[in-house]
């Protein structure tokens, strides 16, 4: 018996809603992926939330922003039927993951926070919606992330060879499929985050990223500036590891910035390269070296970072996820549709050794929908 599931992201950039259409047989199959661009007013009122900031930052507008972004999502699911031609009868479930505000670890009482109201996304749609993957991994004492190595494993596992998934969004994280069937994973470091971040500035708002790197095609790095980032402390630390917004955000892109001397270029060049050799060092921190890198995430678009990273990690080779048969902007939403049918069974999502969680757990928190009833019958059979 199939499902066909939706899932649905929001990366740390914000810049837009990624929603895929999967259907669930024997293994997870993409029938349908469409990206919709996050509405500005919207992505800077976020980008405000996600800041780091404790300034001028109500309660109320977080409270505001959840339910925007809830109509947001619902929206986008609707609009996806509509393309796929599927009516909400026929879908199962949607995974969404909501939108990172605050991830917090490492902090005295840890926690994680995505918004995006999942009782919208419900009661817009009628189908029942499964949000929050996050916060049972941290109950259990992990990271909280990365989440996406379960579904990975399922994608792209292979028992001939080491392979590496290389997720490039406002943040870059790694996962390695040992051909023995172990999995690790956990966040290189910054992806496009600061590279957005400096375009936004040296464009005065009119751009968000740096198109296909052309921008910083054009520069020259920096050494002494990309020393002093690649000196950052979480890039020497030791997997379970996470990271976001908190550690590679508005500061570090502030400082860059402010370096003597230092064209937009430039500047450019070096977070790119920044972002390269992060992802490149982190090859001493996997079992072993990959045989083979998918790239995936708004990065692949980027040319410059692909042809660096090709370089980087010669002699592996190194592709995006399209030569394995799937849209690299698709992975992420694809991958919370996955993790919201094993949270439907009851069934772990999770791998407690890539988050350091005490167990798998089974993340995600279940809003019913009009669909709910039947769901509930038809669950029992999906592994008969």
């Amino acid at each position: 018996m199939s499902q066909l599931m939706i899932g649905m992201m929001s990366g740390t950039s914000a810049d837009g809603i990624d929603v895929a259409i999967i259907r669930y047989h024997d293994h997870p199959e993409l029938l349908h992926f469409q990206e919709f661009p996050m509405d500005p007013a919207l992505r800077q009122r976020i980008l405000s939330l996600a800041s780091g900031s404790d300034h001028n930052h109500s309660i109320d507008l977080m409270g505001e922003v959840h339910r925007q972004l809830g109509c947001a999502y619902a929206e986008a699911a609707r609009a996806t039927m509509v393309s796929a031609g599927l009516q909400p009868q026929a879908i199962t479930a949607i995974g969404c993951h909501g939108q990172t505000i605050r991830h917090r670890p490492h902090s005295r009482h840890p926690f994680t926070l995505q918004i995006g109201c999942a009782a919208t996304i419900a009661e817009q749609t009628g189908i029942t919606t499964i949000s929050d993957f996050r916060s049972r991994d941290i109950a259990a004492g992990g990271e909280g992330a990365p989440l996406v190595p379960f579904a990975h494993h399922l994608l792209f596992g292979s028992d001939s060879q080491d392979i590496a998934i290389l997720n490039i969004g406002g943040i870059a994280n790694v996962t390695w499929l040992g051909k023995n069937g172990d999995i690790l994973g956990f966040d290189t470091g910054p992806g496009n985050m600061l590279m957005d971040g400096l375009i936004r500035h040296y464009s005065h708002g009119q751009q968000s990223f740096d198109h296909q790197g052309e921008l910083a095609a054009t520069g020259h790095v920096c050494q002494p500036l990309l020393e002093t980032l690649i000196s950052h402390p979480y890039l020497k630390r030791q997997p379970p590891k996470s990271t976001g917004r908190e550690e590679f955000g508005d500061p570090i892109v502030d400082a860059i910035i402010n370096w003597p001397a230092l064209t937009a270029a430039d500047a450019l060049a070096t977070a790119c390269q920044f972002t390269v050799q992060s992802i490149a060092d982190s090859i001493n921190l996997l079992p072993a070296s990959p045989a083979r890198w998918l790239i995936c995430g708004g990065g692949a678009r980027n040319h410059t970072l692909m042809q660096q990273l090709a370089a980087a990690l010669a002699p592996a080779v190194v592709q995006t996820t399209a030569a394995a048969g799937l849209p690299p902007q698709a992975i992420e939403a694809a991958s919370f549709a996955v993790l919201a049918r094993q949270s439907l069974l009851g069934a772990a999502n999770t791998v407690a050794a890539v988050t350091g969680a005490r167990h798998n757990v089974c993340g995600g928190s279940i809003t019913p929908g009009l669909n709910w009833p039947t769901l509930l019958q038809e669950i029992s059979n999906w592994t008969r």
